[in-house]
């Protein structure tokens, strides 16, 4: 159902892509639990879902959990909680607060450079994002 959902999604059938996904996401809650990590990946990909969308409230809110949860489950410099920061700190700028999002990718820079070696992947995406 989450690569069905995924393939709508790459489809341009945004509204088949979001029903999947809140399907997806709510087996995965009761099978796995919320803080699945394949919970979350399917709440991630409802985020992006809805950003297609132009729902930005609402991809927000799911950026926020998402990354919330990572933070707590997996702490904050793991790789899933950066690309989490990254994803909000978009949203945040497609929101209009630029501000916000550029503190939060100051962070998840910040992350970055303690967490990989200056030639790891993660850490230019994130200085080019910040850029």
């Amino acid at each position: 159902m989450a690569n069905l959902a995924s393939t709508y999604r790459n489809q341009g059938r945004w509204d088949d892509a979001e029903k999947l996904f809140v399907q997806v996401i709510e087996t995965r809650k009761t099978k796995l639990g919320a803080d699945h990590p394949d919970t979350l990946t399917s709440m991630n990909n409802l985020s992006v879902t809805y950003k297609h969308q132009g729902r930005w409230d609402e991809s927000e809110k799911l950026d926020v959990q998402v990354m919330e949860t990572r933070k707590t489950k997996l702490g904050a410099d793991h790789p899933s909680t950066l690309a989490s920061m990254n994803n909000l700190a978009y949203t945040q700028k497609l929101l209009g607060r630029e501000i916000e999002a550029i503190e939060l990718m100051r962070e998840c820079v910040q992350l970055c450079q303690q967490r990989f070696r200056p030639n790891h992947p993660n850490l230019p995406s994130s200085l080019s994002a910040l850029a």
